[in-house]
């Protein structure tokens, strides 16, 4: 039985020359959350079908490589660090590192007061040669992505979503005070 269809099934972001449906014109153009739809649409077009990819060929789900990917960008790390600069619950990574250990892709190093939240994971030699292999489609992707924009642009992209990245912590994780209003029974 196959599994559900991903957007990468359905060609999702695929357009015919010249079609830009209305609803893309009206999500770019007259959307009271622009930033937002912005990042959401091209973050699935970039990580679907990359991360289909790496489950298909390499076993591995999205929590799994990103624990891998983000303690080979750093060289290392806590799972509180991958936690933190990731998005996904400790939990969930929590699972990630206990199976990316069995596996023998990553090991820890030394145990810090804290427990084990706190020891320092690293690549095995394993885990490098993973990530050395698959690197190069995510960075290739990345380049097709931002193809449109000059190096100039590029550059300006970085900073400016740099900047929102580092204020996140104003605002991430809890609800605007617009959404403590009193909320009205939907019908069942």
């Amino acid at each position: 039985m196959p599994g559900p269809q991903t957007a990468h099934d359905q060609d999702f972001g695929r357009l015919d020359e010249g079609e830009v449906p209305d609803m893309l014109e009206a999500k770019l153009w007259a959307n009271p959350c622009p930033f937002t739809f912005r990042v959401n649409y091209l973050a699935l077009l970039y990580n679907t079908p990359l991360y289909s990819w790496v489950s298909d060929q390499y076993g591995l789900k999205r929590p799994e490589y990103v624990v891998l990917y983000s303690l080979a960008l750093a060289n290392g790390g806590s799972a509180r660090d991958v936690s933190r600069t990731s998005g996904f619950p400790k939990n969930t990574l929590s699972r990630a590192i206990n199976r990316l250990e069995r596996m023998g892709l990553i090991k820890a190093r030394s145990k810090a007061r804290g427990g084990r939240r706190r020891q320092a994971l690293h690549l095995s030699d394993e885990g490098w040669a993973l990530i050395n292999e698959t690197r190069p489609a995510f960075e290739a992707q990345e380049k097709r992505m931002l193809k449109a924009l000059s190096q100039g642009e590029r550059q300006m992209l970085f900073e400016l979503m740099s900047k929102v990245v580092m204020n996140a912590q104003e605002w991430a994780g809890d609800l605007p005070p617009e959404a403590e209003t009193n909320r009205k029974e939907i019908p069942q």
